[in-house]
């Protein structure tokens, strides 16, 4: 009787995450209480290829404020069918779902300088319109009014997840950029760098394919040790955390601007931006020296990846985490269950925030 009432007692919530990688929107329903975040059911729904590419050719080109606008609703539409879709799958009445938990696509994120901000594009009004489900939105802003980065909010989550284990543990998430979390007295969290990006586009520059599975073309190649030390000589290495980046730093323009003047071959280019991704993720957790690292996101399935990164750090164990491919959008679940309940989230030692905040705006 007691366990059964521990289930009741939980929430369902949906979380929706579309990240920088653009590779399809991560869509799942979780059962939620202050203790405990179970996922019951995912689904990978695909982003059309046009979507994908107007989103692309925005970020890259600073386009019109119609084409914005028509790319929020198309957003909206397309998170809706997301959810849509799960519902009808698992025959899930809407009724019972307390909220939907819903990231946004960013399309650009300037946490510094003179007048920072962040941009997440998906209208939520379109989203609980449809559904009926009241959606809670718009995360990052307020985190950023109070002085932080505005991300990474994963190290929250994974501080709720993993607070159990007893060793030293840090989690990495390998997603368009890639993130550390580490657990202990203090929460430390913040991004590495580059993730899959810039593996994904240079592969589908010369290969037509849109992301190198288990990194076999990368095997193929060599590394270019003049141009990854070319690479890792950028500013945003050395940088201190808290720090955040995405795709308005790590793209076409910044590899380019390493490759100019030199000449590769293609498949050089690819093994040299995987060790470029498995080098600066490696040295950022070599710093924390941890017992075990959780790795999680896209990049854990890239086998080869994942091979460099344990090679880099042989005395730390590496494992894949449960439900990798779904912690993030979880964690846009837990923490719609957060403002629902309107209680803060502990991030601002991870941001650099001034104060922890109630996140997300409500839509219903």
């Amino acid at each position: 009787m007691e366990v059964e009432n521990k289930i009741m007692n939980k929430e369902r919530y949906i979380g929706i995450m579309s990240g920088t990688s653009l590779d399809g929107v991560d869509v799942v329903l979780c059962e939620i209480d202050n203790s405990e975040c179970i996922l019951v059911s995912s689904l990978e729904f695909p982003i059309p290829l046009e979507l994908k590419s107007d989103i692309l050719t925005m970020i890259e080109s600073r386009s019109t404020l119609e084409a914005l606008g028509l790319i929020d609703n198309r957003l909206g539409l397309l998170f809706t069918q997301a959810v849509g879709a799960l519902l009808i799958r698992e025959n899930i009445d809407a009724n019972s779902i307390k909220a939907i938990g819903l990231h946004g696509q960013t399309l650009w994120h300037s946490p510094t300088g003179e007048l920072p901000f962040t941009m997440q594009l998906g209208d939520p009004n379109i989203v609980t319109a449809k559904t009926g489900i009241p959606v809670v939105a718009d995360f990052r802003r307020k985190d950023i009014a109070f002085g932080g980065q505005g991300a990474p909010f994963a190290p929250a989550f994974h501080e709720f997840i993993f607070s159990n284990i007893n060793n030293a543990v840090s989690v990495l998430n390998i997603g368009g950029m890639a993130n550390i979390t580490v657990l202990g007295e203090k929460l430390i969290g913040y991004d590495t760098g580059c993730g899959n990006v810039l593996l994904d586009m240079w592969i589908a520059e010369h290969q037509g394919v849109s992301y190198d599975e288990d990194g076999e073309w990368a095997r193929t190649g060599a590394v270019d040790y003049g141009l990854l030390d070319r690479m890792m000589s950028d500013d945003y290495f050395e940088e201190p955390y808290p720090k955040s980046t995405g795709r308005e730093k790590f793209n076409k323009a910044w590899l380019q601007g390493y490759l100019s003047g030199h000449t590769h071959n293609p498949e050089d280019v690819q093994r040299t931006l995987l060790e470029l991704t498995a080098l600066s993720i490696s040295n950022e957790v070599l710093k924390f020296n941890p017992d075990v690292t959780l790795l999680c996101g896209g990049g854990a399935k890239n086998t080869f990846l994942v091979e460099r990164i344990k090679a880099l750090m042989p005395n730390i164990e590496i494992a894949i985490a449960n439900n990798s491919d779904q912690i993030e959008a979880m964690t846009f679940a837990w923490l719609a269950y957060k403002r629902v309940h309107n209680e803060k989230v502990n991030l601002k030692d991870v941001t650099g925030a001034s104060e922890n905040a109630v996140l997300g705006g409500i839509y219903a």
